[in-house]
C-alpha cells in the first residue's frame, strides 16, 4: 500500500502548477516566507480537497453547494486519508462558549456533581443538566444563564443633568410626539420642565425615571396657531420601563441599539453573577460548588480534585473514575501550555494559539486514527519553553495513527519534523514552488532556499544596548494575576516583554501601560501610580485585531491608497465624457458597483449544520463592479484589475500616483508585498492585520517621542520577515521613539535594548517581574524560564 499523499498540478492561488509528494503517518511541515503559498498548499490544496470529497459523500443536496463553492484547483491528490483541520480561528464561539465547553472540561464536571456531589439534607438528586447555565434546567431564570442583567440607572437615562426636561435632559425617552407626549404629562403633573434635572427634588426625579405606574392624564397642549389643538388622554411611562419594553420588544435595529445605549450591565442579584439556580449552586464537592471549581486554574483544579472527597460506595466509585477522566484532560492541556486557563474562561477572550491549542488537546483524547490533521502555526503565542510540550503532543497524535501536515515557521518545531517542504523562494507571484520536499537535513543542500539560512545557521549575538532618553515607571500594578507590581519602561528604545503564556505579559503591556498613557493624554489620572509620563507626546497600538470585520474592507481601502486610485480612474477621458466621478469607482455604494452581491464579489451560501461557504458572484464573477464600471480603463487595466495586483505589482503599476505609491512601499517594507490590493480584511491573519496596521502608521509624518505598543507581532511570521520588521522597528526607535512590544520570539528578545521578563509560571503562579535589564543580563537571571532561551540566542 502506497503510503505517500501524491498532489499533482496544484494551481490554488499563486501555486505554480505544483506537484508534491509527502508521506502518510508522519509530522510533515510546510515552510516559506509569509505569502509564499505553504497554506496555500496545505489548506487551500490538501484540506479542501479531503473536505470536498468528504461533502460529495453526504447527499445531493451537498453536492449542490459544493458546485457553487468551487473545489481547489488541482488535477488529482492519491493517498489521502480524512482530514480535520486546526485553524489560527480567532475570536471563536459566544459569551456561552467557554474553555470548558470546548474541551468537554464542562460536560465531565457537571457529571461528577450530579453523581458524586455532597448535596444539602432532603434534597434530591440533580441531572447533569442542572448544572449547565445553558440549559433550562440548569440557567439562573432571572438572568437566563447568562449571570448579567441589564438594567438602568439614573446617569445612564440622563447623561446630561445641566439640561431640563423641555431642553431633553432624559434622553432614554423617544422622540417625536410620544417624546413629547410624556413631557406634557409631566408638566400637567405639576414637575417644572424649565428647571435644570439636577434642581428637581429627588423624588421627582426617582419616579419620572423609575416608576412602574402608568397614569393616564388629561393633556392640555399650548395652543397653536397653525392647526386645532384639543385636549387628550395621554398615557405616562417612565424612562426604565419605556428602555427596557422597546430593549425587549422592538424589532427595529435602530430602535433597539438606541435602548442599548441607555442599559448598564451589572451581576445578576439573584445568582450573583454565577449564572446558576440556588438548587445547583448549594452541591458541594471537595468543599466548592461547581461554579468555584471551574474558576480555578486548571492545574490547581487538578490539584482540588486529587483530595479524598470522604466518600464511599458507588459515589466514591463514580467520583474516582470521573475525577481521574477530569485529570486526564487537564494533564493534556498543562501540556500544551493551557494550566493557567480556567474553565470558565469565554472563547472571546483567547487568542487564536490558545483556542487551536485547545482544539489540538481535545484532539489527542478523540482516539481517532488515520486522520490527517492540518495544523496552521500551533505554536504561535507559545514560550519555548512549552513549545517543546507541543512537539511531544504532536508526537502522540502520530504515534495514534495520524498524519499531521503543520504549516510552522519556529524552527524548533520545524526540526523536530520528520519531513518538511519548503515553498518559495519568495512571497506572491515571486514565490507558489515548491523548493524541496524530503527529510529536513537535506533542505541544508538547497540553495534558492530562505529557510535553509535560518535553519542551519547560528545564533545571532546581541548588540549593544541603546542608552535610555528617559524612563516611564509604573508602581503596585494589581490587575489580574499582576500584584502589587512595579515595571520600569526605559524611553527612546526597544523593549520586549516576555514570559510563558499567562505570565501578566498583556495585561502589563496592552492594559496597564497603554491605558495610563492613554489617561495622561487625555488630561486624566491614570488608574495605577506613573512617572514619567509626559515624556510621552503620542501613543500608537497596533494589535492582531482584524482591520475590518467584512470582505468590503481591504488593504486599498485601509491604507487609504484606494482613494487615490478612484480619482486616478475618475480623471480618465472615458469618466469625463461618461459623467463618472470618483464615487462610480466605489463598490460600496450603488452606481458602480456589481448590484447582484452589492459590490462583494461573492455570494455567502448556507449549509445548514455545515459551516457556510462562499462562491464568486456568478454575475460580476468576482469582480465587484458592473460592465459600464468595468468599460473604463486607464494604462490597459480596469478597477477590478487594479484591485487584482499584489503590492509589490502596484509598486510598478502605480508609481506615477503619488498618493498611493508612499502607502505600497511601507506595505512592502514590512513585507506585505505578495498581498493583493484588493484581498478581504476577513483573509487576514493576524500578524498580517498587524502588519497592514504598522504599515498604514509608517506612511504617516514621523513625529517622535511616540511609544508603539506591539503584542506578538512576529506571529506567523517567517524569520526573513522578522528580520524586516525587526528593521523597520529599529528605525522607529533611532527616530526618537519607544517600541514596546510582547513577544515569544527569542531572535526578537535578543536583538532588544531591554527585556522585562513575567513569570516565573503562568496564572496564579506568574505575575511578577522575574528579571528586568539588557538581554545578557537577562540571560543569566536565577528563576526565569526565559532566561536559558535568551542566553542560547545570544551565545554563538
Amino acid at each position: 500500500m502506497d503510503s505517500m499523499i501524491r498532489v499533482r498540478d496544484a494551481r490554488e492561488h499563486n501555486l505554480r502548477h505544483v506537484d508534491l509528494d509527502a508521506p502518510r503517518d508522519e509530522i510533515v511541515v510546510f515552510t516559506g516566507v509569509s505569502g509564499s503559498g505553504k497554506s496555500s498548499l496545505a489548506f487551500g490544496t490538501v484540506y479542501a480537497e479531503a473536505q470536498r470529497r468528504y461533502l460529495e459523500s453526504v447527499a445531493p443536496y451537498a453536492r449542490r453547494l459544493i458546485e457553487q463553492a468551487g473545489a481547489p484547483k488541482v488535477g488529482d491528490i492519491t493517498g489521502l486519508p480524512p482530514a480535520v483541520a486546526l485553524r489560527q480561528a480567532r475570536g471563536g464561539g459566544s459569551t456561552r462558549s467557554s474553555v470548558g465547553t470546548v474541551t468537554q472540561l464542562s460536560n465531565v464536571l457537571r457529571m461528577l456533581f450530579s453523581r458524586a456531589g455532597a448535596y444539602p439534607p432532603g434534597a434530591p438528586p440533580l441531572d447533569s443538566d442542572a448544572f449547565s447555565p445553558n440549559t433550562p434546567a440548569g440557567a439562573c431564570p432571572h438572568c437566563h444563564g447568562l449571570g448579567t442583567v441589564q438594567d438602568v440607572s439614573e446617569d445612564s437615562l440622563v447623561p446630561d443633568p445641566s439640561l431640563s426636561i423641555r431642553e431633553g435632559a432624559v434622553a432614554a425617552w423617544p422622540g417625536a410626539w410620544q417624546g413629547k407626549n410624556y413631557r406634557d404629562i409631566v408638566a400637567e403633573l405639576g414637575i417644572d420642565v424649565d428647571r435644570p434635572w439636577r434642581d428637581l427634588p429627588a423624588e421627582q426625579r426617582a419616579w419620572i425615571l423609575m416608576t412602574d405606574e402608568q397614569p393616564v392624564v388629561t393633556v392640555h397642549p399650548i395652543r397653536d396657531a397653525s392647526r386645532i389643538t384639543r385636549p387628550y388622554q395621554g398615557t405616562f411611562s417612565s424612562a426604565k420601563r419605556y428602555v427596557l419594553h422597546t430593549y425587549a420588544t422592538t424589532k427595529s435595529a435602530a430602535l433597539r441599539a438606541k435602548a442599548e445605549r441607555h442599559l448598564v450591565s451589572s451581576p445578576c442579584p439573584a445568582c450573583a453573577g454565577r449564572r446558576l439556580r440556588p438548587e445547583a449552586l448549594a452541591v458541594r464537592f471537595a468543599g466548592r460548588d461547581i461554579t468555584q471549581l471551574a474558576a480555578l486554574p486548571l492545574t490547581d483544579l487538578a490539584a482540588a480534585l486529587a483530595a479524598d472527597p470522604g466518600l464511599d460506595g458507588a459515589r466514591a466509585e463514580a467520583a474516582g473514575a470521573l475525577a481521574e477522566n477530569l485529570r486526564e484532560r487537564i494533564e493534556t492541556m498543562a501540556e500544551l501550555g493551557l494550566g493557567y486557563l480556567s474553565a470558565d474562561r469565554t472563547t472571546t477572550t483567547l487568542s487564536a494559539g490558545e483556542l487551536q491549542r485547545l482544539r489540538l488537546a481535545t484532539q489527542l483524547r478523540s482516539g481517532l486514527f488515520g486522520v490527517l490533521y492540518v495544523l496552521d502555526e500551533p505554536s504561535a503565542g507559545l514560550h519555548p519553553a512549552d513549545t517543546r510540550a507541543l512537539v511531544t503532543a504532536l508526537r502522540r497524535l502520530r504515534e495514534a495513527g495520524n498524519s499531521l501536515f503543520v504549516v510552522e515557521h519556529n524552527l524548533e518545531v520545524v526540526r523536530q519534523a520528520a519531513w518538511i517542504v519548503d515553498v518559495g523562494p519568495g512571497a506572491g507571484e515571486h514565490g507558489g514552488r515548491v523548493l524541496y520536499s524530503g527529510e529536513v537535513a537535506g533542505l541544508a543542500r538547497v540553495e534558492e532556499s530562505v529557510t535553509r539560512s535560518y535553519l542551519f545557521g547560528r545564533p545571532r549575538p546581541g548588540r549593544e544596548p541603546r542608552a535610555p532618553s528617559g524612563w516611564l515607571e509604573l508602581r503596585g500594578v494589581t490587575l489580574h494575576n499582576l500584584r502589587d507590581v512595579d515595571a520600569a519602561f526605559p524611553l527612546g528604545t526597544f523593549t520586549a516583554v516576555t514570559g510563558v503564556s499567562g505570565s501578566g505579559k498583556t495585561t502589563l503591556v496592552t492594559h496597564v501601560l497603554t491605558a495610563a498613557v492613554e489617561a495622561h493624554l487625555a488630561g486624566e489620572e491614570p488608574a495605577v501610580k506613573a512617572a514619567g509620563l509626559e515624556q510621552v507626546a503620542r501613543l500608537v497600538r497596533v494589535d492582531q485585531k482584524p482591520i475590518g470585520r467584512t470582505p468590503r474592507s481591504n488593504l486599498a481601502t485601509y491604507t487609504g491608497l484606494f482613494d487615490a486610485v478612484r480619482k486616478m480612474f475618475a480623471a480618465a477621458p472615458e469618466s469625463a465624457a461618461r459623467g463618472y466621478d470618483a464615487g462610480r469607482f466605489s463598490f460600496n455604494v450603488p452606481g458602480g458597483r456589481c448590484e447582484n452581491c452589492q459590490g462583494e464579489g461573492e455570494i455567502s451560501i448556507e449549509m445548514l449544520f455545515l459551516p457556510g461557504a462562499a462562491a464568486p458572484c456568478p454575475v460580476c464573477h468576482g469582480r465587484r463592479y458592473n460592465a459600464e464600471t468595468l468599460e473604463v480603463e486607464v494604462g490597459g487595466r480596469t478597477i477590478a484589475d487594479v484591485l487584482e495586483l499584489t503590492v509589490d505589482a502596484a509598486r510598478e503599476v502605480l508609481s506615477g500616483l503619488p498618493a498611493a505609491a508612499r502607502s505600497l512601499a511601507t506595505l512592502a517594507e514590512v513585507g506585505l508585498g505578495y498581498l493583493r490590493l484588493g484581498q478581504p480584511a476577513t483573509t487576514l491573519s493576524g500578524g498580517e492585520a498587524q502588519r497592514v496596521k504598522l504599515a498604514a502608521e509608517l506612511q504617516r509624518v514621523r513625529r517622535d517621542h511616540t511609544l508603539y505598543v506591539l503584542d506578538e507581532p512576529t506571529s506567523g511570521l517567517h524569520p526573513a520577515d522578522v528580520d524586516r520588521l525587526m528593521a523597520q522597528l529599529g528605525d522607529l526607535v533611532s527616530a526618537g521613539n519607544t517600541v514596546v512590544l510582547v513577544e515569544h520570539d527569542m531572535d526578537v528578545a535578543a536583538r532588544a535594548d531591554w527585556v522585562i521578563d513575567l513569570g516565573p509560571g503562568g496564572g496564579a503562579a506568574g505575575g511578577r517581574v522575574v528579571a528586568a535589564g539588557p538581554p545578557r543580563s537577562v540571560a543569566g537571571a536565577e528563576g526565569s524560564q526565559t532566561a536559558p532561551f535568551l542566553a542560547e540566542r545570544l551565545t554563538g
